[in-house]
């Protein structure tokens, strides 16, 4: 394990990563998108997937501290403007807003996190910190989960759309930018991993990081499972429908 892998083999790596571990492929998300879910339940995986999205802007802006060069920063600022806005258009967090309230949920509350399941918080948590604590190279790698959100966000729009009457392309405006916007990230993300290791072991660090971004995500919807699907027992102070 010590001679580098190609920039190939290395993306081919990394695609057997998602592959495996994404969690479009958890018993949640088949539930959610397969129509087989309460309103109670979308509105918990809403109310809880609300402190992921708002975290996002967070966790750029700690990259975007450490890049060391302007034209990198430049290319990683599109990330909070795409999730905070820019003053006058919506960015990605006031359309999760939009999704919550269409889905009958107090934005007051949905933004005070109250109802927060402790899973949720730790794995988001954890996430923030990472990207902090981590090498560069691991957090700008710890993004490339977006290699795989194009097909999840179809099969989750698609399957929302058919199977529930309480959802319209209205309420799940907040994926449609997304379609467009994660394969430019993608690029941009997927070219400084391979270009920036200068050894296996930093290649490995890039492996690594993408299999700790998808370990967290799929833990957040094991939590999201437990409380309100099987055996459904929100823990104190969690949103109870």
């Amino acid at each position: 394990m010590t001679d580098m892998l190609s920039p190939d083999e290395l993306h081919a790596r990394l695609q057997a990563i998602g592959d495996e571990r994404y969690h479009i492929h958890h018993p949640f998300h088949r539930l959610l998108h397969g129509g087989k879910l309460t309103k109670p339940q979308v509105q918990a995986w809403a109310l809880n997937r609300y402190y992921y999205q708002a975290s996002i802007p967070r966790k750029d802006a700690t990259v975007l501290a450490r890049l060391p060069t302007a034209e990198l920063r430049r290319e990683w600022r599109r990330r909070l403007v795409d999730h905070d806005g820019d003053g006058t258009a919506p960015g990605g967090i006031e359309r999760w807003l939009a999704l919550t309230d269409g889905l009958g949920l107090d934005r007051d509350y949905v933004v005070s996190l109250e109802g927060l399941l402790p899973g949720t918080r730790f794995a988001v948590d954890a996430y923030v910190a990472f990207v902090r604590d981590r090498t560069l190279l691991e957090a700008v790698a710890s993004s490339l989960t977006e290699m795989f959100s194009p097909n999840i966000i179809s099969q989750r729009v698609a399957g929302m759309l058919k199977n529930y009457d309480f959802v319209s392309e209205t309420t799940l405006a907040y994926f449609t930018p997304r379609l467009t916007q994660a394969p430019v990230d993608v690029a941009f993300a997927l070219d400084y991993v391979k270009r920036v290791p200068r050894t296996r072991a930093e290649q490995e660090q890039v492996l690594g990081a993408l299999r700790f971004k998808c370990d967290l995500l799929w833990a957040q919807l094991d939590a999201l499972h437990f409380a309100y699907v099987e055996p459904g027992l929100p823990p104190p102070g969690a949103f109870r429908p």
